[in-house]
């Protein structure tokens, strides 16, 4: 039965032209009831031509319309009697008020159809072989305009519905497209994000390992004491980039505890403090101040002012050169953050590091535009006047802003 319903649904012409060979089959018992050679003539072709309308009503709706129309109107003229492929009108009426992608004037058509050619049935045969009064003439004219009517509410209601499960489908597939394209720009968004912190922690961390490393190999047999202390300043800043990157690792690892306990939380405006000395164990001098009274920040906001200090020293340790030092300034006012970080180095070597210059990097400033883009902030970066280079951020604490 599977198989068979199949077959009907992949060749619907082929099930429409077996229901007209049926119906052929029936109207031929009226054929060759007609009198004489002429009327079984005309008979089968008025037959002939309502079995071809309700074979190719799915594949021609409009044309196969318009051809029973003429062959009722024709029945009307030759004066041939209601037959058994008038059936055929039905169907034609039924299919055409049901394809959506039949034109709506034919619909309508189907409909007027529909309407008067029981009336103009029942005037025209009226006069057969036993006289009908006007009230049975009215009410068999109702009994036959019920069906046809039928048959277009119900065609279409069918074209309806079809049109209605249409646009589910539609917006269904395009939803799904929209959702496909919403995870590729999650998915592009978290990699970013993710690099931005991978930037930042390899670049500065291992930046200050370099230094501690190079500072120990130089004062190694002269100072055995400050050689010790750089590497445990190198050890000490190894584990804090491992703590960091498995807090970032841990965000693609769905599900899955820590090796060894929590995830490191990011880090705040609070571990400035800790940063600054790290830098300045690092041999960078830095400056560090804070203006107006302190207060709980946005997590966004407070892992935005670490990473542009971070970034900002890291670069100065990097670009600023021999004998700098640097200048942190973070101010809290009643709507932003402000913060600055200035240097007394080479500030123009900066914009090597901003385009891709000796490391061939160039993610450092872009970096912090980003960072500050995602809070809605301000980022004014370049060579400060009279040398040196100058970080300055603001960063706005309401989300109206």
């Amino acid at each position: 039965m599977q198989r068979l319903y199949d077959f009907f649904r992949r060749h619907p012409t082929g099930v429409d032209s077996f229901w007209a060979f049926l119906l052929f089959g029936f109207n031929g018992l009226w054929v060759i009831s007609r009198s004489g050679l002429e009327g079984k003539l005309v008979g089968l072709f008025f037959s002939t031509g309502l079995c071809l309308v309700v074979a190719l009503r799915r594949k021609y709706p409009v044309k196969m319309l318009l051809l029973a129309t003429a062959l009722g109107v024709g029945q009307l003229i030759f004066d041939i009697p209601p037959n058994p492929g008038d059936f055929a009108l039905l169907v034609i009426i039924y299919t055409v008020a049901s394809e959506t992608s039949a034109r709506r004037w034919a619909s309508r058509f189907a409909l007027v159809g529909a309407l008067i050619a029981p009336g103009l049935s029942q005037l025209r045969f009226r006069d057969g072989p036993v006289a009908l009064p006007v009230w049975a003439v009215v009410f068999f004219t109702v009994l036959l305009t019920v069906p046809f009517v039928l048959a277009w509410v119900l065609g279409d209601s069918v074209r309806t519905r079809r049109a209605y499960w249409a646009q589910l489908e539609e917006k269904a597939s395009r939803l799904e497209k929209e959702r496909e394209a919403q995870a590729r720009i999650a998915v592009a968004a978290e990699r970013a994000r993710i690099a931005r912190e991978l930037h930042d922690v390899v670049a500065h961390n291992v930046s200050v390992m370099v230094v501690q490393a190079d500072g120990a190999a130089y004062v190694l047999d002269a100072a055995p004491e400050q050689a010790r202390q750089a590497l445990e300043t190198i050890s000490g800043t190894g584990r804090q980039a491992l703590a960091e990157m498995r807090r970032l690792l841990g965000v693609l690892r769905t599900g899955e505890q820590a090796e060894g306990g929590e995830y490191v939380p990011q880090p705040g405006v609070e571990q400035l403090a800790d940063l600054i000395d790290q830098v300045r164990g690092a041999g960078l001098p830095v400056d560090f101040r804070v203006v107006g009274e302190s207060r709980p920040l946005p997590s966004s906001v407070e892992l935005t002012a670490y990473r542009i200090v971070q970034e900002a020293l890291t670069n100065t340790r990097k670009h600023g050169g021999p004998d700098v030092s640097a200048t942190v300034r973070l101010t809290y006012r009643a709507d932003d953050l402000d913060l600055l970080v200035e240097d007394d180095g080479r500030g123009a070597q900066h914009e090597l590091y901003e385009s891709g210059g000796a490391d061939g990097l160039g993610h450092g400033l872009i970096g912090m535009r980003e960072r500050v883009g995602m809070v809605g902030g301000i980022l004014d970066a370049g060579p400060r006047p009279g040398g040196g280079f100058r970080v300055n951020a603001v960063l706005p604490l309401k989300a109206e802003r």
